[in-house]
């Protein structure tokens, strides 16, 4: 709905006044200084003397980095994966009634949250230095499997632990608030029927739960697509460890940026993408279930004395139907 009025204002002797629109001058000049700043940005990048587009073609399928791409993705995927198995565990662990569990996953949410990823990478990666050999035994006896820890923790092996415990301390809270999104009656009707809290949590409220829960998903996996970008640090051998590798020698530093920010920008898209869908599978009200909602709908649901809705609309029948 037009927020200027466009109608002849009828006076009271029943004649119309035309009414003259305002030219809103001040959204005139913004939108010109913008558009001739990004065209000035776009003019320097495309038209730019020193650089070699000529270059930027030759190397954007270059082998390594086609290579660099495939490693980037499965590292990516890895991770992902790691991060949502312990996610999960680590919610659960902070739900649950026992202080010891509660407390040793609040400890280490705090702790991967609090570290950069640069450091958990470089860590891993070096752990050779703490324990040399990695020894895994059966206690009191000799039987057991024995690994050198340099061979074991190569530059892919310590992106994915990296990336994947730090993820898994942010999934965490995704998981957490989308199994609290979840009626609290539905897990009360589950143990009134005998089902221990381990049944309810595995039966009844995980399965909901992970209608809200995977589509923010594709939030988190999207940014580790960026993020194994850090790898580098780590002599892996992902897109942006190639890349490095290759403008080192030929000294081409912005065209192999350019060559590395197309694959990313592409990788992104085709996951955005990807992430629209599972958004139209799974309802985006589910989504705003974790999301909260915009503070200007938090404010005006506490203006207007009306509660958020928590849980979800079909949920309690589905479950009642199950148990």
């Amino acid at each position: 709905m037009s927020k200027h009025r466009t109608a002849d204002i009828v006076a009271a002797d029943g004649t119309a006044v035309a009414i003259k629109r305002r030219i809103p001058w001040a959204r005139v000049v913004v939108a010109v200084i913008v558009v001739y700043i990004v065209a000035w940005m776009l003019k320097t990048l495309l038209f730019n003397e020193n650089i070699q587009w000529a270059t930027v073609g030759e190397y954007l399928f270059n082998e390594r980095i086609v290579s660099g791409i495939g490693v980037t993705i499965w590292i990516s995927i890895a991770a992902t994966v790691v991060g949502l198995v312990l996610g999960v565990l680590l919610a659960v662990m902070k739900l649950s009634v026992n202080p010891v569990l509660r407390w040793i996953a609040e400890a280490y949410i705090w702790f991967f949250r609090g570290t950069p990823v640069i450091v958990q990478l470089i860590f891993w990666f070096n752990l050779a230095f703490l324990l040399p050999h990695i020894i895994v035994k059966i206690p009191f006896t000799m039987v057991g499997v024995y690994w050198d820890t340099n061979e074991l923790i190569t530059g892919s092996t310590a992106a994915i632990l990296g990336l994947g415990l730090n993820m898994a301390a942010y999934f965490a809270e995704t998981v957490r608030a989308g199994i609290q999104a979840i009626d609290a009656g539905q897990s009360e009707a589950a143990q009134a029927s005998g089902m221990t809290r381990g049944q309810t949590m595995r039966l009844i409220v995980l399965p909901q739960a992970m209608r809200i829960i995977i589509p923010p998903t594709a939030n988190e996996f999207i940014s580790m697509l960026k993020t194994t970008s850090l790898v580098m640090v780590v002599a892996g051998t992902d897109l942006m460890t190639n890349a490095s590798q290759i403008y080192k020698v030929n000294n081409l530093v912005i065209e192999l940026l350019i060559v590395v920010s197309i694959w990313y920008m592409l990788m992104t898209a085709i996951a955005t993408y990807l992430q629209s869908l599972l958004e139209n599978r799974f309802g985006r009200d589910r989504v705003r279930l974790v999301r909260k909602g915009s503070w200007m709908q938090r404010l005006f649901d506490t203006r207007s004395g009306t509660k958020p809705v928590t849980t979800l609309p079909d949920s309690a029948t589905e479950a009642k139907e199950n148990i």
